[in-house]
């Protein structure tokens, strides 16, 4: 099965012997250089371009194309070789594009020699640049794995290969621009296409999916208030933490030119002539058509995108979304319909001589009336629209993957590690009153860009659960999330610390401990919560001076480097001065580098340190162990009810699925 990457997403390589396949919409260069085991490129001789297109194990094109394909053999590389990045390029001073604004998104696929691809990356969101290290294969442990890159450089060539520490990059570069300038001189242009074969071409591409960008500014017949844009879910990232497929604003097409006119006959494409040549994406599923009269019957995974979770992923986002927006303009209009009554009363009451007698009682009746027939227009358009995504959240929920299905979902027990890092982790579900009972899954985007804070304080006790039962329901919270964290990744990729300074939190990590799914026993005490804090400070420290310095392959052979999570709980007991300010390091640098933060805490037990607290408490998601409505939606500001994650009462879900992390862990992820 084709792997679908998204940027910085990697997985492994079946063969050594492959074929790397570029397709864009105009002349592009592509090339390659060979890393030693830092990164750095360590001479010319480790580039290969047009001018010098074979290197041992490598090849790549001689000319500028609009279509490449590079063989690559992993065995026949030289040992000190640990990484070989793909480079593509637009040509200079040849009349063409100066930035990949002006192109269709380049796809990049990696192939074996019979063609069988095995994994695609659609280079998204280049703007400025004009040149782009789209994929690496790198050597890890013995074996070979392929990562998603889309470094973009808007100083082209000699400021990428100046990244790469070449240091003759401006003397190369000028030289691999000679040589496309050259080779492109010596072409031929086709000739022009006669009128029929523009027909054929015309009717052809009717048939091609969208691009990503295209389809979701597409409206969906069945939503009518869909929005092109879909923000993320409350806590999300935003535009930059946007999946591959998410929209933006999409230039509107060039007008046709006299000799595109169709004819009477000819369906009209539509289709941007820059992006014709994009690599599609699968093409989802459709529904049979509905009766006359009846609305669009919905199908999971209806959503654009290069694959059924990200499919899944966008549905997920556009019935959030709809959801939002209907309920506001049924907001809207019960608004309206009252002020419109309070104002047809006023002006009754403000005339005496209606105030009294039947003229004022039939004043009052028609304004009532009116208001009623308002408010009743606009519940049944509500009605109409949520029925509808009730059907389809009753299709999309049997259908979501573990890391974005409930607990009581069926999809558990096929559960299998997974190979990769899914795009997104549900935390719980949001709902509206106006529907209690449509449940839209929270979903927020991995690795996490944000910490978690799971708050047990006393202010949640309007909900008649008292101090103690918060605290435990927040810790089985955590767990939960820990849970799933730890199922979403591949085996040994993640890693779980916690600190229990005063050993409160015993029964609800029993869980974790018996399945032995932690990197340590819960540390108690203050000595166990320095020891914890210690550790992973210093790994932030290591892990941030090497990304800086650019020797990311030079850390400490004993360095964990999975994604590490540490669970607090019972903060601030056990934390001196010293303490609490490594732990707002953690929270503040963590997350760019791999150390995330679950704090269970109540905000008032940490009153004494004052302010000093407040920017650790602003950059944690805060969640609740019981349902809450302090979660607004980015498109109009709702206040969504929080309902946390929960295990269906008697099932041993929780349970069977830690032995299976554990086990993975155990024998290497089978």
């Amino acid at each position: 099965m084709t792997a679908e990457l998204v940027r910085g997403q990697n997985h492994p390589l079946p063969e050594t012997r492959l074929e790397i396949r570029v397709s864009a919409g105009k002349p592009i260069v592509a090339g390659a250089t060979l890393g030693d085991d830092r990164g750095r490129v360590r001479g010319v001789e480790w580039v290969a371009h047009p001018g010098s297109p074979t290197l041992p194990g490598l090849e790549v094109s001689r000319q500028a194309a609009a279509d490449h394909r590079l063989a690559v053999d992993l065995d026949a590389l030289p040992d000190t070789v640990h990484r070989v990045s793909v480079l593509l390029a637009l040509p200079v001073g040849v009349g063409g594009p100066v930035s990949f604004r002006a192109l269709a998104a380049p796809f990049v696929a990696v192939t074996a020699l019979d063609g069988t691809e095995v994994a695609g990356y659609t280079l998204t969101d280049l703007d400025t640049e004009s040149a782009v290290v789209a994929l690496e294969l790198y050597r890890r442990q013995g074996a070979w794995k392929v990562r998603a890159v889309g470094q973009g450089y808007a100083g082209g060539l000699a400021e990428m290969l100046t990244d790469q520490g070449l240091p003759e990059a401006r003397e190369l570069a000028a030289s691999i621009d000679d040589a496309v300038a050259r080779g492109m001189a010596r072409s031929v242009a086709p000739p022009p296409q006669r009128a029929a074969d523009d027909t054929h071409v015309r009717a052809g591409s009717q048939a091609q999916a969208q691009t990503p960008a295209q389809a979701q500014t597409t409206p969906r017949p069945d939503r009518p208030t869909a929005h092109p844009q879909q923000p993320g879910h409350p806590g999300h990232p935003g535009p930059a933490g946007r999946p591959a497929g998410d929209a933006g604003d999409t230039p509107p097409p060039s007008p046709p030119q006299p000799a595109d006119q169709p004819s009477a006959t000819t369906p009209v494409d539509y289709t941007h002539p820059s992006r014709r040549t994009a690599a599609p994406p699968t093409p989802p599923p459709t529904a049979p058509p509905a009766p006359p009269g009846q609305p669009a019957r919905p199908v999971a995974g209806d959503a654009t995108g290069w694959s059924m979770e990200e499919r899944l992923y966008n549905q997920v986002w556009g019935m959030f979304e709809d959801l939002a927006r209907t309920t506001a303009a049924y907001r809207s209009a019960v608004d309206f319909a009252d002020s419109r009554r309070e104002q047809e009363l006023d002006k009754v009451l403000s005339d005496p001589r209606s105030r009294i007698g039947g003229a004022g009682d039939a004043a009052r009746q028609t304004a009532r009336a009116k208001h009623a027939d308002l408010v009743g227009q606009a519940k049944a358009a509500l009605d109409r629209d949520l029925d509808q995504l009730v059907a389809e959240a009753e299709v999309v929920e049997p259908a979501l993957p573990p890391a974005f299905a409930a607990w009581s979902s069926p999809a558990w027990h096929a559960y299998r590690t997974p190979m990769e890092i899914p795009m997104a982790l549900r935390l719980g579900d949001l709902h509206l009153p106006e529907r209690v009972g449509l449940r839209i899954p929270m979903l927020v985007r991995l690795p996490l860009e944000r910490g978690l804070w799971i708050d047990s304080g006393r202010e949640l006790t309007n909900h008649a659960t008292d101090a103690t039962t918060l605290r435990r329901l927040a810790m089985d919270s955590a767990v939960l999330h820990a849970a799933r964290l730890l199922a979403a990744y591949p085996a040994n990729e993640f890693q779980v610390h916690v600190i229990d300074a005063a050993g409160s939190a015993t029964s609800a990590l029993a869980p974790l401990v018996t399945a032995g799914v932690l990197a340590a026993p819960p540390a108690a005490g203050a000595a166990g919560v320095a020891d914890v804090l210690g550790r992973l400070t210093q790994r932030v420290d290591l892990v941030q001076m090497a990304v800086r310095g650019g020797a990311a392959d030079a850390l400490p052979p004993d360095l964990d480097t999975a994604e590490q999570l540490l669970i607090v709980n019972d903060f601030p007991h056990g934390f001196d001065d010293r303490a609490v300010t490594q732990l707002r390091y953690l929270a503040d640098e963590g997350p760019a580098v791999g150390v995330h933060l679950m704090m269970v805490a109540d905000r008032e037990d940490a009153a004494e340190f004052g302010p000093l607290l407040d920017p650790l408490w602003r950059a944690l998601l805060r969640l609740t162990p019981v349902p809450d409505d302090h979660l607004a939606d980015p498109w109009v500001g709702h206040a969504w009810t929080y309902d946390p994650p929960v295990v269906p009462p008697g099932s041993e879900v929780l349970r069977r699925i830690l032995d299976r992390v554990a086990t993975a862990r155990r024998t290497g992820g089978r």
